[in-house]
């Protein structure tokens, strides 16, 4: 058991290096007077598993994840702002709550005409 035991533990030691907040910021990129800090979100998740048996001590690890860029913070003459990336699910997100407000704002039109007669 005691190699399922250092097995687990160098899992759980590379996963606390990897997920350390340093890790969400990238490194600042700089050009024409802007400063770029890349912003990403990341998971991760993992298993560890370990059995006596007749032949001796067996274990295993497993684990996985990824990483997606969400967006930067944007230092620039004009100041600070952050920039999200743009991506399949952002446009999709985009488009509801577009399409979300102009429902909203015709609803209100028509309550709004149908009181006064």
């Amino acid at each position: 058991m005691d190699d399922v035991e250092k097995l687990l533990k160098g899992t759980v030691e590379e996963l606390d290096r990897l997920l350390s907040a340093k890790n969400v910021l990238g490194a600042p990129i700089e050009k024409d007077g802007a400063t770029v800090i890349p912003i990403v979100s990341y998971g991760f998740g993992f298993g560890a598993g370990g059995a006596q048996t007749k032949t001796g001590p067996s274990g295993g690890t497993g684990a996985g994840g990824g990483i997606k860029p969400v967006g930067a913070i944007v230092f620039d003459a004009d100041g600070a702002r952050d920039e999200a990336v743009k991506g399949t699910m952002s446009s999709m997100a985009d488009v509801v709550r577009d399409v979300a407000a102009a429902a909203v704002e015709r609803g209100a039109k028509s309550a709004g005409g149908a009181g006064e007669s």
